[in-house]
């Protein structure tokens, strides 16, 4: 293993240890609360990059994949009472076959044509889970889980922990995806898939790999989502902030590589936790947006490639 690889998983390991130490000594719990949704944009952001910075197609169906994890998590408790890791792979396997299929209908179409089939793709869930009466439609269903978690006392310090490990999996996952011969597949067929094609690389099967994984890693970050907030319903399960959040942070932190999402998610995820205790949750979006603007005017490589723009 190089050198930069053990780092890695050192640096992995002292996260995810330092994020359980702090769930028994620290006695605030909003915290935790707050720590639960920046993770879970890294979930997020990292999922994105997989296909939109990897590969270079850019989807605006985030919160769809989001939604179908966190909807099949409510329907594996509501239908056998499943506990969270079984909620949390079963989000990952529909959300993940899902994005197969779509990626198998739409990953033919470029550029605005692929951007427009993935936004329609989420209205068309939105529109089903809306009008399906057994995840009780437009009013919304009730998760509840236990106020006490052995080991960790509130319930909101298991799902931060819970989450924390999410983020550090999928973030070592496209790592490990960046630097195999996938990745560099991805990254050939980003640059120009046509010579890519003609240079024998297989695009095709690429691009679903990566839909499926990406989709995949979308449904495991709304999985836990039914139990955060206890009522899930469409409007937020679909929200536009998770679609606009999770293709804004890797671009600000820099897309291609797998540390641009977290930088980004952290950044941007901490800055509005910030504004919703400080000023409103309104100016959550007005924040990302205001943000975007600023990067790709004056740094459209986002944080990582500014910072090499620096260097050399």
């Amino acid at each position: 293993m190089r050198r930069g690889g053990t780092w890695f998983w050192l640096g992995a390991a002292a996260v995810v240890a330092a994020g359980y130490g702090a769930t028994q000594i620290v006695a605030n719990d909003y915290y935790f609360y707050a720590g639960y949704v920046v993770l879970q944009y890294v979930v997020l952001a990292t999922a994105w990059n997989i296909l939109g910075g990897y590969a270079g197609y850019v989807n605006f169906g985030s919160s769809g994949f989001y939604a179908v994890g966190a909807y099949t998590a409510a329907i594996l408790h509501k239908a056998v009472g499943a506990p969270l890791p079984l909620m949390i792979l079963g989000g990952a396997i529909a959300a993940g076959v899902i994005g197969l299929g779509a990626g198998y209908l739409t990953l033919r179409l470029r550029g605005v044509y692929f951007a427009i089939a993935t936004l329609a793709m989420a209205v068309v869930l939105e529109t089903i889970v809306s009008n399906w009466e057994y995840v009780g439609g437009a009013r919304g269903i009730y998760v509840l889980h236990a106020y006490h978690a052995a080991g960790f006392g509130e319930y909101g310090r298991l799902l931060f922990f819970v989450m924390l490990l999410l983020a550090a999996g999928s973030v070592a996952l496209a790592r490990i995806v960046e630097r195999s011969r996938w990745g560099r597949g991805l990254a050939a067929l980003r640059d120009d898939e046509q010579a890519a094609e003609s240079s024998g690389v297989p695009t095709l099967r690429l691009k679903l790999m990566a839909a499926t994984l990406s989709g995949g890693l979308m449904g495991v970050a709304g999985a836990p989502f039914p139990y955060y907030v206890a009522h899930l319903e469409p409007n937020s399960a679909f929200s536009l902030a998770i679609a606009v959040n999770a293709i804004a942070m890797p671009m600000i932190g820099g897309t291609a590589t797998w540390i641009g999402p977290v930088l980004g998610a952290v950044l941007l995820g901490g800055a509005q936790q910030i504004a919703t205790v400080t000023i409103s949750s309104e100016l959550n979006l007005l924040i990302v947006g205001l943000l975007l603007i600023g990067f790709v005017i004056f740094a459209p490589r986002g944080i990582i490639g500014l910072a090499r723009g620096r260097a050399r």
